[in-house]
């Protein structure tokens, strides 16, 4: 079949396709966008919710009970065994593995005990040789632990 202007024009229009023109085409220029947003990273991550999903659900800390302590091994060419709790948070249940921070420190941490979590500075990745743990203690039964290292402070009696 002999090609006309028009199927040349048609054509043509078809491979420059662009974004929807005119008076109806707000639906469809917004329902594109709202599509398209999600390809943007930061928007993504700000709107998906899976930050609720993490142990401390949004928080840059968080209260836990300890339930036991725990020397886990660091990962090859390191040779120790670094001192850890398993703590379970009061908000939500979850348990965690925290590191214990210091020469020593875990001597002023007991079982039972009322610790404050935070992260290890990685934003939920694990930290050096310590492999699975993304949390570090920082106050036992409301005292700061560097506090309790440097005799700053007493541990209160409980």
């Amino acid at each position: 079949p002999a090609l006309t202007r028009a199927h040349v024009a048609r054509s043509y229009q078809t491979l420059t396709m662009g974004k929807t023109r005119g008076l109806g085409a707000g639906r469809k220029l917004r329902n594109l966008r709202r599509e398209q947003r999600w390809a943007d990273k930061d928007y993504n991550k700000a709107n998906l919710g899976s930050e609720w999903k993490k142990p401390f659900a949004g928080c840059s800390h968080a209260k836990g009970i300890v339930l036991e302590k725990l020397g886990i091994e660091a990962k090859q060419p390191n040779s120790a065994i670094r001192k850890c709790v398993r703590v379970q948070l009061i908000k939500n249940g979850k348990k965690i593995a925290a590191f214990v921070p210091r020469d020593g420190c875990l001597n002023f941490v007991d079982e039972n005990d009322e610790v404050l979590i935070a992260g290890f500075g990685r934003k939920g990745h694990a930290v050096g040789d310590i492999p699975g743990v993304r949390f570090k203690v920082v106050k036992v039964a409301g005292v700061a632990l560097t506090a309790l290292f440097r005799e700053k402070k007493e541990k209160p009696r409980s």
